[in-house]
């Protein structure tokens, strides 16, 4: 447990951004997910869920909640793996 007033606050403070960052972080990751398992079970609408994954994965990155190259490597992952698919 912290002791000092500033180490407390410093947590509360991570708790409050933690809470707010989840719901995006989450929407991103499910995203991403469901993309990868379109692409791998041939799905027609695969593209779509792509292009979904990357809108999250944007709108994370756009609030710093994940690295802006982090959501830009997933990114590419996901089309270049929807384009194997495809060939």
């Amino acid at each position: 447990m912290a002791h000092s007033l500033s180490a407390r606050k410093r947590i509360r403070q991570n708790q409050r951004r933690s809470d707010r960052n989840k719901p995006f972080r989450t929407r991103a990751a499910r995203a991403v997910r469901e993309a990868r398992e379109a692409i791998e079970a041939g799905e027609s609408d695969a593209a779509d869920r792509v292009r979904d994954a990357q809108a999250a994965l944007d709108r994370a990155a756009r609030r710093n909640i994940i690295h802006p190259n982090a959501a830009a490597r997933r990114k590419s992952r996901l089309v270049k793996s929807l384009k194997a698919a495809q060939a």
